[in-house]
């Protein structure tokens, strides 16, 4: 594995750690911007809603530059992004500059991905997807309770200061250290889209929405939920926190190990299934600081093991056309994400806090749904290619 491959993960943990970081911040932008919880935790949405919509189009529009360059100019932009957010005097100026950060990160996650791919073997792609989605997990474990504690002594300014700061580094590491990968052929964006033609796709794309949707929607009420289940509160949250990105750690890992030794359809399976077990008992089992630590340990392993197969199981359904899925898996990642606070939040209107894990068992049964029909498609298409 090189060594490369750990720097774009650096990467990934620097953008991730500007999309995610925010959750950790909210109450001290409610108070110091005159905004409520409700209205500051938009900035959430709006990263990720622009993720979203920005990702497929600026992978179209950039899609003659040399990989290098669009990798070390994307950390650039994540970084210039985050250094207007420390200097906005106003939510709406704030909100703006959410965008501009969401718009580096956008195109560096897909990018990474395809350059770590390419200059590694093909049979350690799942171990290098996973790498590289490592730094996204690593931003959850390190970023969003970094935030928490660092949002006190520094204020949210300084915080996004400093994201700022360690992006501007990345991209200077990404510029020295690697190598020139030349673009992919250039691809419209009609051409970019009629990959999801296949059903295939759209199944697999599916799993993505859904899975982070079932996930986020209880993710960004963990604070709220430990509280009612076990009467957890303040800095314990933290160490909740912990636990949960220590298990998405090691599940990414392992979901990558296992991807490259048995495939992507068949483990897939169990994990949907061990997923939804989890999360719908959630409330019966996060009951004192313990059981809930070793249960957020157990969701964050099974949720983080997900990305490394779906990934792989992309590249599979069209290897001509990988980077193009990949950067419209990206934006099947935050749109879910996106979604997730709409959804948790009409959920604890309607029916309370408690509520939430049921109903995200029940949105992640539907990505297992998906899995199970993109999996007959998948093998009805090779009986029909061999007849």
């Amino acid at each position: 594995m090189t060594a490369r491959t750990y720097l774009l993960a650096a990467g990934a943990f620097t953008v991730g750690t500007s999309g995610y970081i925010i959750s950790g911040l909210l109450p001290q932008v409610s108070r110091e911007l005159g905004v409520t919880t409700s209205v500051a935790g938009q900035l959430v949405t709006a990263f990720a809603i622009a993720y979203a919509i920005a990702s497929p189009v600026l992978a179209t529009v950039t899609g003659r530059w040399e990989r290098k360059r669009l990798a070390v100019t994307a950390l650039g932009v994540s970084a210039l992004g985050n250094a207007l957010s420390a200097l906005a005097p106003t939510y709406e100026l704030l909100l703006g500059a959410r965008v501009v950060s969401a718009l580096g990160a956008a195109v560096f996650t897909p990018v990474a991905v395809a350059v770590a791919t390419t200059i590694n073997p093909p049979e350690r792609r799942g171990r290098v997807v996973a790498i590289v989605f490592g730094g996204l997990t690593f931003a959850l474990i390190i970023g969003v309770p970094a935030g928490n504690v660092l949002g006190g002594p520094l204020g949210y300014q300084g915080v996004f200061a400093l994201v700022a700061g360690v992006s501007a580094l990345a991209a200077v590491a990404c510029a020295v250290w690697l190598p020139t990968v030349a673009a992919p052929p250039a691809v419209g964006l009609r051409e970019r889209f009629s990959v999801l033609g296949d059903g295939r796709v759209r199944l697999v794309l599916s799993m993505t929405v859904l899975g982070c949707l079932s996930a986020f929607s209880v993710f960004t009420f963990l604070a709220p939920l430990l509280a009612d289940t076990a009467d957890l509160r303040g800095g314990v949250i933290s160490l909740m926190l912990l636990a949960y990105g220590l298990g998405g750690a090691i599940g990414n890992t392992l979901g990558g190990r296992l991807t490259d030794r048995y495939g992507s359809r068949g483990l897939l399976r169990y994990v949907f299934v061990a997923y939804v077990l989890v999360m719908g008992t959630l409330t019966l089992t996060a009951v004192s600081a313990v059981s809930a630590a070793v249960a957020l340990f157990a969701w964050g392993l099974i949720t983080w093991s997900v990305n490394p197969p779906i990934q792989n199981w992309l590249i599979e359904l069209a290897p001509g056309s990988a980077g193009l899925l990949l950067s419209i898996n990206a934006s099947a990642i935050y749109l879910g994400v996106g979604l997730s606070g709409v959804v948790g939040g009409v959920v604890v209107g309607a029916w309370g806090v408690s509520a939430l894990p049921v109903v995200g068992a029940a949105i992640g049964s539907l990505a297992f749904v998906c899995l199970v029909l993109a999996g007959r498609s998948t093998v009805a298409e090779r009986e029909l290619v061999a007849a």
